[in-house]
């Protein structure tokens, strides 16, 4: 038991730096934007590029750790994430720390899906597992929550450069212990090869559209950039569709976009991460340029907010899930968020630190944790048990893919000044009210549905009784 025990705090350490790393760049930053010169289109590139790696490759990650080994996955992820993480923090050039960020992401996807594989075969006890896959959940929780905060007291003590090099330590440990007390296993999968070039296909097709979404801050000047570039992307999606149509294991299923669930599950990630990672960006800017607040203050500021997502997460959510249904959960997760961002506005136009704090408690408070718990089991409500892992792969793929959409977007809208001015937030908002509308739509499709069904199993029992009158 004490062996079992180790093995969860190694998986769970493993996806806390993943979760950690999301997070605490967004208050480092200003400080990085100043020591390179850079706009603030240029600096987002940094947050951009880490979840779009990490998204793009998080499937086949997951196959990887199927047909190598979850011990072997593990290790190698965490190897390449720690000298991705001291290169990224010895860098001496911007275009040297994007390359760095880019592999940490890829990095990333290869450690997540191996440690989550890592506690499901440890724990084969059911309830055993639960109890791991909470405390699994919660190392992620913490990683996020605390991420801001964290980043924000390194940056004003020791140099934005600690946000990365504070991985190091960490998993030379995890590396340690891992290759000591985790056991060989035998891969799942023999004989299978992982379709890494429709990996190649998926993840520069998605560097591509963040991109040309970036190009479209000035369309005229951009323009012949921005046409290459959609030719581009069509040809790679066209590719990539004929690739998964004719394997006979293909990286992605592609009668899993027939389910209506899973599709709306996607769009809503989508959406959640195009808003969630701008809000993190946004309110890291506007503390420190609009508000004049350290990197340290900002911080510890916005450490009650990490705190109170833990609390929603532990007992909010358990209670409203049983009680309504979970498009109504998701639903109200997505109003906290536009609230939060109406907050943030006007946060901005009357300098006020107290708007702000109102914006984050709904945001970071409320709005993510409900909306990440809706948004994930109404993704798998319709989905065969066999398929359940890529599911949520492709989940998670999503919601990394709009925030590295969004983010570009956002840039549009802010000025190369100081201040943070509205504008950036109205499209905040705009996503936000995009998602709940989307949401009362396919809740009024599934009611018809539902009336239809229960119209026609009325139908057959009062036929029946007929009948037998």
């Amino acid at each position: 038991m004490q062996k079992k025990n180790i093995i969860l705090i190694i998986g769970s350490m493993g996806i806390l730096v993943e979760a950690l790393d999301i997070a605490i760049i967004n208050l480092a930053l200003p400080s990085i934007q100043q020591e390179f010169a850079l706009t603030g289109a240029g600096v987002q590139w940094l947050q951009s590029l880490y979840i779009l790696f990490y998204g793009g490759f998080l499937i086949i990650g997951g196959k990887l750790s199927d047909v190598y080994g979850t011990k072997k996955m593990f290790l190698l992820g965490s190897g390449l994430f720690l000298f991705t993480s001291l290169g990224a923090g010895l860098s001496p050039t911007y275009s040297s720390l994007l390359v760095f960020r880019a592999i940490q992401g890829l990095a990333a996807a290869m450690v997540m899906p191996a440690a989550f594989s890592l506690i499901s075969h440890t724990f084969t006890d059911l309830s055993e597992r639960g109890r791991a896959m909470g405390i699994f959940s919660s190392f992620a929780a913490i990683g996020s929550g605390s991420g801001l905060s964290l980043g924000g007291v390194i940056t004003s003590y020791c140099g934005w450069q600690w946000v990365f090099i504070i991985n190091v330590p960490i998993l030379a440990i995890v590396i340690l212990f891992g290759y000591a007390l985790l056991d060989v296993d035998s891969p799942s999968r023999t004989g299978e090869r992982p379709d890494l070039l429709s990996g190649f296909f998926l993840v520069s097709g998605l560097v591509m559209v963040t991109i040309c979404t970036q190009l479209l801050a000035a369309p005229a000047d951009n323009i012949w950039y921005i046409a290459s570039l959609v030719v581009l992307i069509v040809l790679f999606a066209a590719t990539l569709k004929t690739r998964l149509g004719k394997k006979e294991n293909p990286l992605i299923d592609l009668c899993l976009f027939r389910i209506p669930s899973l599709v709306a599950g996607n769009v809503s990630f989508l959406l959640l991460g195009a808003f969630f990672t701008g809000y993190l960006f946004i309110v890291s800017m506007v503390l420190q340029y609009n508000l004049h607040i350290t990197a340290a203050k900002a911080g510890i500021i916005l450490v009650p907010f990490s705190l109170l997502s833990v609390l929603v997460a532990r007992f909010v959510a358990p209670h409203i899930m049983p009680r309504i249904p979970v498009i109504a959960t998701a639903m109200i997760g997505m109003a906290c968020m536009l609230t939060g961002s109406i907050f943030l506005m006007a946060a901005i136009y009357f300098t006020q630190l107290s708007l702000l704090l109102c914006g984050a408690a709904s945001i970071a408070g409320f709005g993510i944790t409900l909306c990440f718990t809706g948004f994930s089991v109404m993704s798998m409500q319709q989905i065969p048990a066999m398929h359940y892992g890529v599911g949520s792969s492709l989940t998670s793929t999503s919601f990394f893919f709009g925030g590295g959409v969004g983010l570009p977007l956002l840039t549009i809208f802010i000025k190369n000044g100081t201040n943070i001015g509205v504008a950036p937030i109205i499209v905040l908002a705009a996503f936000a009210s995009v998602a709940l509308v989307f949401l009362v739509l396919y809740m009024q499709k599934v009611n018809a549905q539902n009336e239809q069904i229960t119209g026609s199993a009325i139908e057959k029992i009062e036929s029946g009784l007929t009948a037998v009158v």
